[in-house]
């Protein structure tokens, strides 16, 4: 246990404490979402915790909250009433079964070295390990002054619901639309306790215009998702270096593209959006949902009236951009759209006749009773003043808890003492492969053929190849081109796009890209080639054709055609976890069983900024999961896979095949 805090956290993550009182939002840092520690302004007038700002800016040139540029050596300590009104909020001491104390905080570390008796405990139990070599070896059970963070229900945990917040007016959810949208990120709740807090992941929709000198210039990024996907919306998984996207620097991995040049892509295919993105211009116009990072509100109580009644409510913005502070939900299993929560001081709550649970029946005369919260959101945006709700009130009818989105599980699971799932005992697989079936082929299969030609000895294959397992993404070997003076050419059986398996029996599946280089070599010199090549092929002969847009284009596979591919081609690598106790993961999938869809993956949808996800780097949105701590994921619905994450406290394992994005 650290001994200023008396709590448990990494060495160089910010002190945990306990606070007796709520915090106000002004004195709370949006990157950890703790009241602030070292208090550092930025020249934009936001203010964070020193750590957490370093941490930050050493992976990004932006401030988080209106990503503005942004460079450390700008920044500056609080004035002193700031960093005083800090240091005098009330905390807790956090061994409450032997001090019920509380003090300033800046008094705590004096405390716990002088007074407490807990944390006396505490040092004279690590004094007797450390002198009895005995003790170190069994596994006594933990006494009071051995545990780590005292349980305390007025701590936040990781945030419950994942929602999205509009520059205009509304909130909405980011993946409502998707049954299979869960995230098990975004709730920590201990067995027993009912927290009165709740975190919400706030994003906002922003108009983005971008300048091309050269129209014809590819944007530089990579995307994943589609509504022919389980991810549904289209989400940036990279922005290439010295790009025009970078240059711009607006656009981050993780953001939603909604709209371009007008055209609603939200629910488009993957193919559809990547003609879209590709389509050339000097002026591009992009309408993104951008995260924010969490917002720590209180829960909202339920309002049931005694009587079913249609109620009008009218609102008044002081302008077009104010917000209402409304979070919009949509249900899985029932039409329409739902308030789900008023945040405190919005101009909802100050006004008082929307209630949490309400159905929203129409927004200024538009009917939304088959509607989205996204398109509740675009009309609020574009009124003015007055915003007419007519409203269906309901006593009994109970939202579900947002951060299961639809999906019914026990969130309170127990958890094994070894961090294990001890819900689920499946084989566990010690491979790299996981030799599966290709759980998900919608749109894309593959087709195994065997190309025989006779050449003569000098007479080049023609072809350039991609890939490699020393690519950055363990890519199987892939034709980029084939050219019109080489013998594969004038055969015709072998396209661009193929995945090459074997030349005159020899395997390249396993091998980087200069071993593949130089084994097509070597074996072109004879007179006769037997190649074994995966064919991608799609099923859907109304997509547009890429090829034709291609132009001025660096060309590569599009992300969703690795899809097809079967899993003995798929290389999965482990990303280890690791969390603090009132941590969330940082992270929301979406897809696994359904009875309507049969089996398909789940994928990363969400990464949130601030949290282990997002500071270990290697998680990408688009990565599909296939096995948490080793037990396969295949197979399994929504509801089995998020009690086994929720159920990993400190540290995960997750075995995952990540593909590139589409670039555009």
């Amino acid at each position: 246990l650290c001994c200023e805090c008396g709590q448990s956290h990494l060495v160089l993550d910010n002190h945990l404490y306990n606070f007796q009182d709520e915090v106000d939002d002004e004195l709370i840092c949006h990157i950890c979402l703790q009241p602030l520690l070292q208090p550092m302004d930025t020249p934009c007038g936001h203010t964070y915790c020193f750590k957490c700002l370093e941490n930050f800016m050493q992976e990004y040139n932006f401030c988080p909250m209106d990503r503005k540029k942004l460079s450390f050596q700008q920044c500056h300590k609080s004035s002193l009433l700031v960093r005083n009104l800090l240091d005098k909020l009330i905390v807790l001491c956090p061994f409450k079964a032997e001090c019920q104390q509380s003090m300033q905080r800046c008094e705590l570390e004096a405390h716990l070295q002088n007074r407490c008796p807990g944390f006396r405990k505490y040092k004279s139990e690590l004094q007797r390990k450390k002198n009895n070599p005995i003790s170190k070896g069994k596994e006594d059970p933990p006494t009071k002054g051995e545990t780590n963070t005292p349980k305390d229900p007025e701590v936040p945990s990781g945030g419950s619901s994942l929602v999205a917040e509009s520059s205009g007016a509304a909130v909405v959810s980011l993946g409502t639309a998707e049954p299979g949208l869960v995230n098990p990120a975004f709730e920590e709740t201990e067995e027993g306790e009912n927290l009165p807090q709740r975190t919400s992941l706030v994003a906002e929709t922003t108009t983005i215009e971008i300048h091309r000198e050269d129209p014809e210039e590819e944007l530089g990024m990579r995307i994943v998702g589609g509504k022919d996907t389980p991810l549904g919306n289209i989400v940036v998984q990279e922005v290439l270096r010295d790009s025009v996207i970078a240059a711009d620097g607006r656009i981050a991995p993780g953001d939603h593209i909604l709209e371009v040049n007008g055209v609603n892509i939200s629910s488009v295919t993957h193919c559809q959006a990547v003609s879209f993105l590709r389509h050339p211009g000097p002026v591009l116009h992009l309408m993104v949902l951008q995260e924010k990072g969490f917002s720590n509100k209180t829960a909202q109580q339920d309002s049931p009236s005694a009587n079913r009644e249609v109620i009008h409510v009218t609102l008044i913005k002081r302008d077009r951009s104010e917000p209402l502070g409304i979070k919009l939900i949509r249900k899985t299993d029932e039409a329409g759209i739902f308030i789900l929560d008023l945040l405190e001081g919005g101009l909802a709550a100050k006004n008082g006749k929307l209630s949490r649970n309400d159905r929203v029946l129409s927004i200024n005369g538009q009917d939304l009773r088959q509607g989205t919260p996204e398109a509740a959101a675009q009309i609020i945006q574009t009124t003015e003043s007055r915003v007419n709700f007519v409203i269906l009130r309901q006593p009994g009818v109970q939202l579900p808890d947002p951060a299961e989105d639809g999906s019914t599980f026990n969130s309170s699971s127990s958890s094994s003492s070894n961090g294990g799932s001890p819900v689920h005992h499946r084989r566990r697989l010690d491979q790299n492969h996981y030799r599966r079936k290709s759980n998900y082929q919608k749109g894309y299969v593959s087709h195994e053929k065997t190309v025989a030609i006779k050449k003569e000895p000098k007479e080049s294959l023609g072809i350039t190849i991609g890939g490699g397992r020393d690519n950055k993404n363990k890519l199987p070997i892939y034709v980029t081109s084939v050219q019109p003076i080489g013998c594969l050419f004038r055969d015709g059986r072998i396209k661009r796009g193929d995945v090459l398996l074997s030349i005159n029996g020899i395997d390249l599946t396993h091998l980087n890209y200069y071993e593949a280089v130089s084994a097509l070599k070597s074996n072109a010199a004879s007179h006769s080639v037997t190649l074994k090549a995966l064919e991608i092929l799609s099923l859907n002969s109304t997509e547009p054709s890429l090829d034709i847009r291609e132009q001025g284009f660096s060309w590569s596979p599009l992300w969703i055609t690795w899809l097809g591919l079967p899993s003995y081609l798929h290389f999965c690598q482990d990303i280890v976890l690791s969390k603090g106790n009132l941590e969330s993961w940082g992270f929301s999938i979406v897809g696994g069983f359904e009875e309507s869809k049969g089996n398909q993956p789940f994928f990363i949808k969400t990464i949130v900024p601030g949290t282990p996800a997002f500071r270990d780097r290697k998680l990408k949105c688009g990565d599909e999961i296939v096995a948490v701590n080793g037990v396969p994921a295949t197979g399994m619905s929504n509801s089995e896979l998020i009690p086994m994450l929720k159920e990993q406290r400190n540290k995960v394992t997750l075995t995952v095949v990540s593909w590139p994005g589409s670039l555009v």
